[in-house]
């Protein structure tokens, strides 16, 4: 049971950093703006994509 959850939370965390990151490509903000979220979004996929929903570049 708890492989099956991990697994599901994983994939959700997956789907949601694709969003953030797909957002972030699209957003009007510099491009390097744009690499720094990206890359923090990639090292830190949880604990960056709660920080890039409250802070980081919205898109047009």
């Amino acid at each position: 049971m708890d492989i099956e959850v991990g697994g599901f939370l994983g994939f959700i965390v997956l789907v949601l950093d694709i969003w953030a990151i797909i957002s972030i490509v699209k957003s009007a903000a510099s491009t390097g703006a744009k690499v720094l979220w990206v890359i923090l979004i990639l090292l830190l996929p949880v604990v960056g994509l709660i920080i890039w929903w409250f802070a980081g570049p919205k898109g047009d």
